[in-house]
Formats: structure tokens, C-alpha cells, sequence
């Protein structure tokens, strides 16, 4: 495997020159683009990664995988009244589609429907972020940390993400206080962790939501299997039917470069690139997931 992943490194690390580091918040701007990391844990407890796997960086939008659990956990099917599950086929920050379908989120992971599942989290915990925090270390093994730069940068340059929320709250979507929802959103945004860090925490979900590190069962197997569909089919924006079609797992991505992606049964994995290509997704990544899958032969179909 160690092999395997080092010709990965060697043959994708380039694709990252046909992307470009996000530079829409100041604090992403900043990373250097030739970072690259590769992690991949087994079930049965093996390690493997190859590139700066240690080294944490933000993790942008794949908080979003972890938002749903932490409301699917506490709220079940219910949580789907609030919002949908299908792909949006648009950009992670549009408006047009929210205002042709009353102000509902087509599903959690775009940032619409993201910023409705951290309004529902306040009704569900008293301090989300800390419950956010927790999870995410107990998972993972080590500390989850929001970088405060980061969170600041985002605030700063969130006009997007202001009006999505303030739109929704029009519409009786939103029911908490718009500054506070955007503060906890970007907060979760801002939560620095490192390739093995997360490829380890997605090691709950290849073992159908019952956590290999604690012994814990965080959700039942149908939610496990919930948030797995809702990654294949909605997780990289309006690139999941080419994620689908090239790596064939159940996969988030977020702006800051890392990609997380499950082996139902098998494995958990994590890419780090930075330069994304013009959906917002690590180029690098794409094509690292790609490789693996095709060498292995490993996916779900």
C-alpha cells in the first residue's frame, strides 16, 4: 500500500498546477500549493500515508459531513423536514435555486443547506461547536482546533453566505439570529485537522456509525448508510456525477484542498491539495482518488 500511494503522489502532484489555491478568503490564499498528503485507515487498523499527513489544514466544507452526523444523531429522519437530500447541479453558494424552491436547501452540503443544519443544531446542543469539537476529537484521536484567523477571514468575506442565511430566515427557514448561524458556520469552516486526523474520524462511517475508536454508536447502520448516499450524490458539489463516474465512493470536498472519502466495510481516506479546479474541488485529489480506486479495484460499485 505504501507503494501505491507514493506513485500516487508522484503521478498526481501535478494535476494541481491545471487548479488554483481559493483565494476568495484571504486566509486560504496563503497556503502553499505544492502541499500534498494522502492518508488512507483500515478497520482493521492499519496506517498508511504518504506527503505532509501531519500537518493540519482547513477543512472548509468537509465540516459539513460532520454537521449532519451530529444532527442526524440527535434528530434521525425528522432532520429531512428542514431540508432536502438531492443534487443541486449548481454552485455551492447559489442563490437562484434556493429562491425558486422557497427558500428550502436542495441538500446539507451546499452552503445553504449547511448554514439550516447549524440553525438546527442549536436547538439541539447548547454549545454546537464545542459538540462539534468533541466529536471530531474523540473520532479522529487528536485535538480539532478552530483556527481563529481563518474563522475571521471567512466572517469578513462572507457576503454570500450573509445573504444565503438572511434569504432562508425570510422565508421562516432560519429560526435563530442570522449573525449567530454565520458565526458557528464559519467556526466549523475553520476547524484545522490533518489527512490521517480525518481519515481516521471517516473510519465511523465505513464501520456503518458505530466508532472504531471509542466502541460508540454515534447512529444507527440506515443513517450511516444515509450520510454515505448523500456524499456520493451531493458531496463535491456540482461535480458528484464526475466523482461518481471516476472514483465511485462517497466523498466530501471542501475549498480549503482536502477530499474525505469512505470504503463501506473497509476503509476511511483523506487527500490534501489546495489548487482546485472550477467546481471548488483539489484537482489533485480528484485524480489521486481516481488512481487509488483504479488501482485497488476498491469502490462501491
Amino acid at each position: 500500500m505504501n507503494e501505491l500511494l507514493s506513485r500516487i503522489a508522484e503521478q498526481c502532484r501535478a494535476e494541481a498546477d491545471n487548479g488554483k489555491v481559493a483565494n476568495y478568503i484571504p486566509a486560504l490564499a496563503n497556503v502553499p500549493p505544492e502541499k500534498f498528503a494522502l492518508a488512507v485507515h483500515t478497520l482493521q487498523g492499519e496506517r498508511y500515508a504518504v506527503g505532509e499527513s501531519e500537518e493540519a489544514f482547513s477543512i472548509q466544507s468537509v465540516s459539513k459531513t460532520f454537521l449532519l452526523a451530529l444532527a442526524l444523531q440527535e434528530m434521525g429522519e425528522a432532520l429531512w423536514h428542514r431540508l432536502g437530500r438531492e443534487p443541486s447541479g449548481n454552485p455551492f453558494n447559489s442563490l437562484m435555486q434556493l429562491e425558486r424552491e422557497n427558500g428550502v436547501p436542495r441538500n446539507p452540503f451546499i452552503n445553504a443547506g449547511a448554514l439550516v443544519v447549524c440553525d438546527v443544531l442549536f436547538d439541539l446542543y447548547q454549545d454546537p461547536l464545542l459538540a462539534l469539537q468533541q466529536w471530531l476529537s474523540e473520532e479522529s484521536g487528536s485535538m480539532a482546533l478552530v483556527d481563529p484567523e481563518t474563522a475571521q477571514s471567512e466572517l469578513e468575506h462572507g457576503d454570500r453566505n450573509a445573504a444565503l442565511v438572511h434569504f432562508m430566515r425570510s422565508y421562516g427557514r432560519i429560526n435563530h439570529r442570522a449573525e449567530r448561524v454565520l458565526d458557528f458556520y464559519c467556526r466549523a469552516c475553520a476547524i484545522k485537522m490533518s489527512t490521517s486526523q480525518l481519515a481516521n474520524t471517516m473510519l465511523i462511517l465505513a464501520n456503518h456509525g458505530v466508532s472504531p475508536v471509542s466502541g460508540k454508536k454515534r447512529f444507527t447502520r440506515s443513517e450511516a448508510k444515509r450520510i454515505n448516499a448523500v456524499m456520493l450524490t451531493c458531496g463535491t458539489y456540482d461535480a458528484a456525477g464526475e466523482f461518481a463516474y471516476r472514483v465511485g465512493l462517497p466523498c466530501k470536498s471542501g475549498v480549503g484542498g482536502g477530499i474525505v472519502a469512505v470504503i463501506p466495510n473497509k476503509m476511511g481516506l483523506c487527500v490534501w491539495s489546495p489548487p482546485l479546479d472550477q467546481t471548488g474541488n483539489s484537482a489533485a485529489g480528484l485524480a489521486a482518488l481516481d488512481m487509488f480506486t483504479t488501482e485497488t479495484g476498491l469502490s462501491i460499485f
